[in-house]
């Protein structure tokens, strides 16, 4: 979107060329990225899973993680059957 006389080394953008030209390769060069980011992203997750596994077992998470994982209750309400309504 910006003029030459911001940059002088580059060119008149959107606004001031009319021309879609530049708008369209940074949308390529976004459109990239995310391929990129996303590629690079699965090959880390399985290079990963390979030393260490990416989800708990279903006993694990059907027990709950506060306890499995940190070894503590989140929520402990202590004597429950002195509480009155």
């Amino acid at each position: 979107f910006a003029t030459t006389a911001v940059n002088a080394a580059g060119a008149d953008g959107l606004f001031y060329s009319g021309s879609f030209e530049q708008v369209g390769i940074q949308r390529i060069a976004v459109l990239a990225t995310y391929v990129y980011a996303g590629i690079a992203t699965f090959i880390i997750l399985k290079v990963l899973s390979l030393f260490v596994p990416l989800r708990v077992s279903d006993e694990e998470e059907e027990t709950g993680l506060d306890i499995t994982q940190h070894g503590e209750d989140a929520y402990s309400y202590g004597d429950m059957s002195t509480i009155t309504a």
